[in-house]
């Protein structure tokens, strides 16, 4: 009771790639190193949101933006890891919808960190009370871009991932590589905007000298520092695929194994991109000595430490609030510790 059509099924659902037998050697380097560079990913995304809670750097609008982009990038390079090359079906379908939402999702906080320093520090507004709208749009258009191909009925085997197929190229570029490469244009004109108002400004920054004007001219240029590298690494990450696409729509039943081999190289590093680029703040390193993550452990793990000298209290220990920038410059921003309403009596005076 042989059935001949067994055989090609089982081969279609393992390689799907370059539409050969199963065991082309090429179908097994790139389902390798796409689960290889999706998996460097899921660690850096890991590492950057272990030091976030360890450092507890998620309390500041902007801290909780890169917070949210590093879930987006965890989510995202968990798609790549996902199995083996899929046939159509529902999880294959799944899979492509997963892997267009968190690209987009990842994508969008990029643009809104971009869009919240211009805001920041170009037009001098505080952004606050953005941070509900921020989410609807990190969370809600990736929500719409990822859902219309799938309603439409186009996604399936596209490569090393299922993604749309090379039977919808329009939408391919429509959905994804024509609006990426267009923000990517637009963040780097914002920053060289940026760039150059922040520059003009710590030029203008004239006179006696004075300790705190120091302090923020230093701070202006590490904020800028390590966020102006985001649109870099996301072109460079998109070029490979880029190219691998264009090719596909040119010669649809001839895949190029090397066009290939460098997409699945550097899609899946988004990740691991964005780990780059915040591990480029030194302030991160300066904080990840081994005495001082003993220390934030501590501070994490026994937050309910009692001081017994003192009336018992829990301590808890919270970042001071940012002194307006607006105000007094001889006014020292760095509140140290700060007990309201506590008199001499109850600090255990006489």
């Amino acid at each position: 009771m042989d059935n001949p059509n067994i055989k090609p099924a089982i081969n279609d659902s393992r390689c799907v790639i370059f539409n050969t037998q199963s065991e082309d050697y090429r179908c097994a380097v790139i389902l390798t190193v796409k689960r290889a560079t999706g998996t460097f990913s899921l660690v850096g995304c890991m590492f950057m949101l272990f030091v976030i809670w360890l450092l507890r750097r998620h309390h500041s609008l902007a801290q909780k933006m890169i917070l949210s982009l590093t879930v987006a990038a965890f989510f995202d390079s968990l798609a790549y890891v996902m199995g083996e090359s899929h046939p159509e079906g529902p999880l294959c379908n799944f899979q492509a919808w997963w892997l267009t939402y968190f690209d987009w999702s990842a994508l969008a906080w990029v643009c809104l960190i971009t869009l919240n320093l211009y805001f920041n520090l170009v037009r001098e507004m505080s952004t606050n009370a953005y941070e509900t709208f921020y989410h609807l749009i990190a969370w809600g258009v990736p929500l719409v871009m990822s859902s219309l191909p799938l309603f439409k009925g186009y996604y399936g085997p596209a490569g090393a991932w299922c993604w749309i197929t090379d039977d919808h190229v329009a939408w391919r570029f429509g959905i994804w590589y024509v609006p990426l490469f267009t923000l990517i244009l637009l963040m780097i004109c914002c920053y060289a905007r940026i760039i150059c108002v922040a520059n003009n400004r710590m030029q203008s920054w004239l006179g006696t000298f004075n300790l705190e004007r120091e302090r923020r001219k230093v701070s202006l240029a590490e904020e800028i520092k390590p966020l102006k590298w985001y649109p870099s690494v996301y072109l460079l990450v998109s070029i490979f695929p880029l190219i691998n696409r264009l090719h596909n729509a040119l010669y649809p039943l001839d895949p190029s194994f090397s066009l290939t081999l460098l997409h699945v190289l550097s899609a899946p590093l988004h990740g691991l991109a964005n780990a780059f680029v915040f591990g480029l703040d030194r302030d991160w390193w300066s904080l990840l000595t081994p005495t001082g993550m003993q220390l934030a452990l501590r501070s994490r793990l026994c937050d309910g430490t009692r001081i017994g000298e003192y009336h018992a209290g829990t301590v808890r220990y919270t970042q001071a609030q940012l002194a307006d920038l607006s105000g007094d410059d001889d006014e020292d921003a760095n509140t140290l510790f700060y007990a309201p309403d506590m008199t001499l009596k109850e600090r255990g005076g006489p």
